[in-house]
């Protein structure tokens, strides 16, 4: 009996040592799993909390910004303090152990951790670079009866020091930040960032160069002589318009004045053409050696400037320090700082009526040696009460940082040293040989000979591809240039060669410049197959297209481009700057590794 029943008895245990076993792991998976769904509610809940502290961070980042550049110290003091206390909020929602171990999961970890990098991104420059803005007297960066204070400038240098060093730190690390797995909202906010960073950083680092520029470039070591030139958007060329009036700017120790002025058509035709760069030579045969008025055909701003020196130089015998390009719009947006200034003349120049005074009225009004008086005494008015006037510091600074922004200022100084301290800074107006980001240009060139580039209006869509398994990617640019020119009623002076047949046609020659390394595909214009001029310029493909436009015509040119080897899925355009704004729009896309 003992021995029949002694196997059930083992069977027996056995069942129970089983339940016993599955009891336990039920019972450790329920707390785990409870563990596991405690800690996704809290990390959860914290990245509730982090993201509404981030988001009213970000919003007051914008509203510090807006009351620095208006000059509102209270108001920004105010905005900063409650800036400090959401970023603060942010760090601390995103730094507690749970969140640690929800960053070792496998996908959501990767976006925990990014997150709480754009956290620490907004804390360090709410703690470290915001405050130093601040304190920063931006008055030292204006000049006063005619002179810029040179101590007072080295003063403001000294102060953004930390400001330029808590930026970069800053830009540095959030651009070695993957972007694999990152759930769409995450890797939006990683890019706002990453491009509100990026302009913080091209503003302190240009005033970081203009800390070590401004000193020689004003006379502190002897007196500087400079060529003011007037671009005039009225006939486009690539870097913004004809090179039309002159001014002698001389500098020293820090004080400005006018000198000679003149127009480029002073300057004559040169029959011995001056040397222009091969590769700009076969795009545009020797027209940039000949005529003043075609020098910056090419987009490359130096090239230009040195080209307008050496004709200068030949026509007066002079020798200057370097060139500087404005054009009306910079003197629309100075205007808005000074208010209306009347120049000689009678005429009222306002924020208003600039661009139209100087682009379209003038022709229309005046003939060509009047025109050239007009120009020159209206650009030295404006610059002869920018500094005799007691004008707003950050209005000042946010009408030179919109111009530089837009191309719309340039400087180019014949001392290599200081050429090379300006380095790619928009400013400088130099056509890369190598993208951070995949980079298009479209550079408009007049082809009429008139002064129609005031009726053009135009648009440009850069669409990022597919990728190609050489790592290259393809973009897809649409262009569109419009006419709003009357059909009759345009003066002479206006309608001025009329090189397209009618006079009253734009003929505007549009080179694309493809990414550095890239190609340039196909071409459509209107949707049918165009002729193409090629060529290549600092690594670039170059196509120019010839496109005419009678009154109120429309004509669209489409264009597939091909990028060098790139991970990246953002792009950028470069683009003339032109009379009215340009209309953009670039579409991005993942980058080809995710």
């Amino acid at each position: 009996m003992t021995e029949s029943e002694s196997p059930r008895r083992r069977r027996s245990r056995s069942r129970r040592r089983r339940r016993a076993r599955l009891r336990r792991v039920l019972l450790t998976t329920l707390v785990v799993g409870s563990l596991l769904l405690g800690l996704a509610g809290w990390v959860g809940f914290r990245g509730w909390q982090a993201r509404a502290h981030l988001v009213n961070a970000a919003d007051l980042a914008g509203e510090l910004s807006a009351h620095l550049v208006g000059g509102d110290v209270a108001r920004a003091q105010r905005t900063l303090a409650a800036l400090q206390e959401q970023s603060a909020a942010a760090l601390r929602a995103t730094a507690d152990p749970g969140w640690w171990l929800g960053r070792q999961a496998p996908v959501a970890g990767a976006n925990l951790t990014v997150i709480r990098q754009i956290a620490i991104a907004l804390d360090d420059l709410a703690r470290q670079a915001f405050p130093a803005l601040l304190r920063v007297d931006l008055g030292g960066l204006v000049p006063r009866e005619g002179r810029l204070d040179l101590t007072a400038l080295r003063a403001v240098a000294d102060d953004l020091v930390a400001v330029h060093a808590a930026v970069q730190r800053n830009r540095t690390e959030l651009a070695e930040v993957s972007e694999d797995r990152l759930f769409g909202q995450v890797r939006h906010a990683l890019t706002e960032l990453r491009g509100e960073v990026d302009r913080l950083g091209a503003m302190t680092s240009a005033v970081d160069r203009a800390s070590r520029l401004l000193p020689p470039l004003l006379g502190v070591d002897g007196p500087r002589r400079y060529l003011l030139v007037s671009q005039n958007s009225a006939e486009v060329r690539a870097t913004g318009g004809m090179f039309g009036a002159y001014a002698v700017i001389e500098a020293e120790q820090g004080r400005v004045r006018m000198g000679a002025q003149g127009s480029s058509g002073s300057l004559g035709r040169f029959p011995q053409p001056l040397a222009v760069p091969a590769e700009v030579r076969a795009l545009w045969g020797e027209l940039p050696g000949t005529y003043p008025a075609d020098v910056n055909l090419s987009p490359h701003f130096p090239t230009a400037a040195a080209l307008y020196r050496q004709m200068y130089k030949r026509h007066s015998g002079e020798t200057v320090d370097g060139v500087l390009a404005v054009d009306p719009v910079v003197l629309s947006y100075l205007l808005e700082v000074t208010g209306p200034v009347r120049v000689p003349g009678g005429v009222a120049l306002s924020a208003e009526n600039a661009v139209r005074t100087l682009l379209s009225d003038t022709y229309q009004q005046m003939g060509p040696k009047e025109q050239d008086v007009f120009f020159a005494s209206a650009a030295a008015t404006v610059f002869d009460t920018l500094f005799e006037r007691d004008v707003s510091p950050g209005g000042f600074m946010s009408a030179l940082s919109r111009s530089i922004q837009e191309r719309r200022i340039l400087f180019w100084s014949a001392r290599s040293g200081e050429q090379r301290t300006l380095g790619d800074s928009r400013m400088a107006g130099t056509l890369p040989e190598q993208d951070t980001v995949p980079t298009v240009g479209v550079f408009l060139n007049d082809g009429s000979g008139a002064k129609l580039g005031y009726y053009l209006r135009q648009s440009a869509d850069l669409t990022v591809g597919a990728c190609h398994a050489d790592g290259r990617r393809e973009l897809e640019l649409r262009l569109t240039l419009q006419s709003t020119a009357p059909a009759s009623g345009l003066s002479d002076s206006v309608l001025g060669l009329g090189r397209a047949g009618d006079p009253y046609t734009v003929r505007t020659l549009v080179s694309v410049y493809g990414p550095a390394g890239g190609a340039v595909l196909d071409t459509r214009l209107d949707g049918a197959e165009t002729s193409v001029g090629n060529g290549t310029e600092r690594r670039r493909q170059v196509a120019t297209v010839n496109v005419e436009l009678g009154p109120g015509g429309s004509s669209t040119l489409e264009i597939t481009l091909l990028t060098g080897k790139t991970d990246s899925g953002a792009a950028e355009l470069w683009l003339t700057p032109t009379a009215t704004p340009w209309t953009t729009h670039v579409v991005t896309a993942p980058s080809c590794s995710q």
